[in-house]
């Protein structure tokens, strides 16, 4: 049977990748530290969703399935022994990597966020690449990158390519040499900068190590739940609404409903990339059935759906559900607006379907949140994370 370990598989993206995988007859076992959970509690916001426990969830799965994911809890970035010691057991055959502080305003909340974001994502990942290659074991590693690595600060009509960019260099005697190279990265947060110094990792250890590895840049998830997490409610996935962790469409959606104006930050005439989570699955599972051959460079897939502008998604919740749309200022630092396009042909060519806006799963999130409204906590809707001091906010 072929073994996955999913880093980070108690997560808003890990678990319902764990169950898919899970339910296609892989041998998955999580392993997570629980950091997310342990920042609900520090940031005094809670998922919206009642998660349960990890033990209730594969608990439960295996009730209902017959399928078992295991669960170990461990820190990759603080035990590298413990990396290796599971590495070793297991032998896994794909490893997919999401044990990562995920969330950009966090990452820029203070000091001590922006430390943690890169002790935890940068020194988790390296842990992982050593511990593969100090073992031998040819596994196959899928990392959900940021298509916030590129940056958005650019005003320019070119579709951005999967990863790198073909160019022409020049040497002394202006001879012309055609080479290729990572897309010159323009990271917007902490958090964005170690998804391109994660990059960098695996560029080295795939031409130093032959490791093989895929990095889906992806775009803003939307929606929460898919097939297999809609079976019962202890398998229902966290749903993330607050001004760190929601992402935008998600927080749109849940304002509508709770009676708060609409956030738009700056005047949202800013492009930004989407992706329904249950794409998020279908890519991480093509993914997996499409690895890159031994020697072949790190393969580097945009994980996108569609662009989309802001203040017209906004304009889209208040057509669906009402709610008005209400400017704030932008605790961010970036452009007040930009143009985006990014190819993703080649996991259209694996199979992907994009699932594109639609009122249809527009309203299945709305019903989602209707059911549990009353537990959200309006004082944590509003972004408090300044990228800079001095910047004032409404």
């Amino acid at each position: 049977m072929h073994r996955v370990i999913v880093f980070g598989g108690d997560g808003f993206c890990g678990w319902p990748i764990s169950l898919r995988l899970s339910n296609k007859g892989y041998a998955v076992t999580i392993v997570d530290n629980l950091s997310r959970r342990s920042i609900d509690d520090e940031l005094g916001c809670e998922s919206l969703t009642p998660i349960r426990t990890m033990k209730k969830r594969t608990d439960k799965w295996a009730e209902l399935t017959g399928n078992k994911i295991y669960f170990r809890r461990l820190d990759i970035a603080t035990n590298y022994h413990g990396v290796y010691d599971i590495l070793k057991k297991l032998q896994p055959h794909t490893i997919v990597h999401l044990a990562e502080q995920r969330a950009a305003p966090y990452s820029m909340k203070d000091a001590q966020r922006k430390r943690y974001t890169v002790t935890n994502n940068i020194i988790g990942t390296h842990n992982l690449l050593v511990a593969l290659t100090d073992l031998g074991i040819d596994a196959h590693v899928v990392h959900i990158g940021s298509m916030g690595s590129y940056g958005y600060n650019r005003d320019m009509e070119f579709v951005i390519p999967e990863g790198y960019v073909d160019c022409t260099l020049y040497d002394a005697t202006k001879q012309s040499v055609a080479t290729r190279i990572l897309y010159p990265a323009d990271p917007g947060s902490v958090y964005h900068m170690t998804k391109v110094m994660d990059a960098q990792l695996f560029h080295f250890y795939n031409k130093n190590d032959r490791l093989r590895i895929t990095d889906l840049y992806q775009g803003i998830v939307w929606g929460t739940q898919t097939a297999e997490t809609k079976i019962d409610p202890d398998l229902i996935n966290r749903f993330d609404y607050d001004g760190d962790y929601g992402t935008v469409l998600n927080r749109f959606l849940v304002q509508a409903i709770v009676g708060h104006p609409i956030t738009v930050y700056g005047s949202g005439d800013r492009v930004r990339a989407f992706i329904h989570l249950k794409n998020t699955v279908d890519c991480v599972q093509l993914a997996i059935e499409n690895p890159p051959q031994n020697g072949a460079p790190v393969q580097i897939l945009n994980q996108t759906a569609e662009q989309r502008n802001l203040h017209d998604l906004a304009i889209l919740v208040h057509n669906l559900k009402g709610a008005p749309v209400g400017y704030y200022t932008n605790p961010r630092i970036e452009e007040d607006k930009n143009k985006l396009k990014a190819s993703n042909s080649t996991l259209i060519k694996m199979g992907l379907t994009p699932i594109m806006l639609n009122d249809a799963d527009l309203m299945e999130v709305c019903d989602l949140i209707e059911i549990y409204k009353d537990r959200a906590n309006k004082k944590k809707i509003l972004s408090t994370s300044l990228w800079r001091k001095d910047i004032k906010i409404d």
